[in-house]
């Protein structure tokens, strides 16, 4: 799965994460990477339980609760709380792939079957930067508008190019979703489209009440929690 979300912040909490963020503490970005990934990491990272960072994590979480293609896409049991970076000119974060278990500073493990960024400035506020997401057999270069999302699957190897101007800003977690198989994730999705594109055409569709019971029966069947 690679899906753009939009609008996941709207331009008022934009600027009430952006505040928030002001008021946070900074640090080197490494302190978070894996064996695996800390000498492919260059960027700067809000310090992990900072109240300021976790009061801007909280207002991401309830927007996203509040999206219905995410929820449709996602199918989310457990977001982690949402971390935050920055780039600079020269820093960038190499191949690398997220790991498989993140421990939060409070709170049960999550495994990640997900793995998400959200844009927090414009895309011409800075040069290079982009994310780029091997999936499907071609590198993917992702550069969104401020308050829009990329979700991809956390299995995919990524990268973010390093930054020439500016500064980048954004906010990355994962999910562990109900649905733990991509595959079967993929095909509820499909399923949950279909069945609103009809509901919309032809509220009164009497194949709505069956589709609707295929979807949950599959729900039911599938569902990890």
């Amino acid at each position: 799965m690679m899906l753009h979300v939009p609008a996941v912040l709207t331009a008022d909490g934009l600027r009430d994460v952006r505040a928030a963020l002001d008021e946070a503490q900074w640090t080197d970005g490494r302190v978070t990477a894996g064996s695996q990934s800390v000498s492919a990491k260059h960027n700067d990272q809000v310090r992990e339980g900072d109240p300021a960072g976790m009061r801007a994590g909280e207002q991401i979480v309830a927007a996203l609760e509040r999206h219905p293609l995410f929820i449709s896409a996602a199918l989310p049991l457990t977001v982690y709380p949402p971390l935050f970076n920055r780039y600079g000119p020269g820093q960038a974060f190499g191949e690398h792939v997220d790991n498989a278990i993140r421990q939060p500073l409070r709170g049960p493990r999550v495994r990640t079957d997900l793995s998400a960024t959200l844009f927090l400035n414009a895309p011409d506020a800075y040069g290079g930067g982009e994310l780029v997401i091997d999936a499907f057999g071609t590198s993917h270069g992702v550069k969104l508008p401020a308050g829009d999302m990329i979700v991809y699957s956390a299995t995919s190897v990524h990268r973010v190019n390093a930054v020439t101007s500016g500064v980048r800003l954004a906010s990355f977690f994962w999910i562990q979703s109900m649905i733990r198989d991509d595959g079967r994730r993929a095909i509820l999705f499909e399923l949950d489209a279909s069945i609103r594109s009809v509901r919309d055409a032809n509220p009164g569709q009497p194949a709505l009440v069956p589709l609707l019971n295929v979807y949950h029966n599959l729900v039911r069947r599938w569902a990890d929690c």
